[in-house]
């Protein structure tokens, strides 16, 4: 074989190592939340013909004991087939769970949160095509001394309809480590907030709704707490809510 040939196989040999190199070294999966679970959520009021809306979020995330800070991931998805058209996804945050910033989302102020609420964000989608869906990284401080939960509600783009609500779901632990560096908390598990000497801290998480404790989705004979929302307003990036819930025994067809 000539020189030139031996020049060119080498060449060719050393750019498929390097190419095998890159692929294997990449990190993989690292903005991959895991496991996503749709846990807590039902629908409400019905969707447009072959629109068939619905959320997940992670079933584990885990809280920097530090910091308390927690990202989550939110994912809306149109698993019917037809375009969902305008709607929005809305990530409210209860208890000891406080949500800080979603990307490309604007704060819902305080006055326009729904009772209970510390916390939330309006997303506004132009439209989720068929079989898609939309992610979104939701930063989020937790208080391990606290309960924590978070309600992901999807809606018409005025608010009027809702139709796929998630939670309010809590995040939890049943043996919470406040000595560690981070503490896992699971999707749909009550927290039982320990003190950093190890003794249950109940009576500051009793306290923290005057002992009522909030409403969730799941079973098929609880009340969803925010229902159907009212009107909206969203000018200059500001977005205001009127809240409304739903009474006991309504149709929610």
């Amino acid at each position: 074989m000539s020189s030139r040939r031996m020049t060119i196989a080498a060449g060719s040999l050393l750019t498929a190592s390097l190419s095998a190199v890159m692929i294997l070294s990449a990190p993989a999966g690292a903005d991959d939340p895991g496991p996503m679970s749709d846990k807590g959520g039902k629908a409400v009021d019905e969707a447009p013909a072959g629109v068939k809306l619905a959320t997940e979020l992670p079933e584990k995330i885990e809280v920097d004991n530090s910091s308390k800070k927690t990202t989550i991931t939110a994912t809306v998805e149109n698993g019917g087939t037809k375009d969902s058209g305008e709607v929005r996804l809305l990530v409210v945050g209860f208890d000891g769970l406080s949500v800080k910033g979603v990307e490309g989302c604007a704060k819902i102020t305080e006055e326009d949160l729904p009772d209970g609420a510390n916390s939330g964000y309006a997303c506004a989608i132009d439209n989720l095509a068929a079989g898609k869906s939309k992610s979104y990284a939701v930063d989020a401080t937790f208080d391990l001394k606290k309960e924590g939960r978070i309600c992901l509600p999807v809606q018409d783009a005025d608010g009027r309809k809702t139709f796929w609500q998630q939670g309010p779901v809590p995040f939890g632990a049943n043996d919470p480590s406040p000595n560690a560096p981070a503490t896992p908390l699971l999707l749909g598990t009550d927290n039982s907030p320990v003190t950093p000497g190890g003794d249950k801290a109940g009576d500051e998480a009793g306290d923290r709704s005057g002992g009522q404790e909030l409403p969730r989705t799941g079973p098929a004979d609880r009340v969803l707490p925010l229902g159907a929302a009212g009107a909206a307003l969203v000018s200059a990036g500001a977005v205001g809510l009127w809240w409304t819930q739903r009474r006991p025994g309504r149709s929610e067809s």
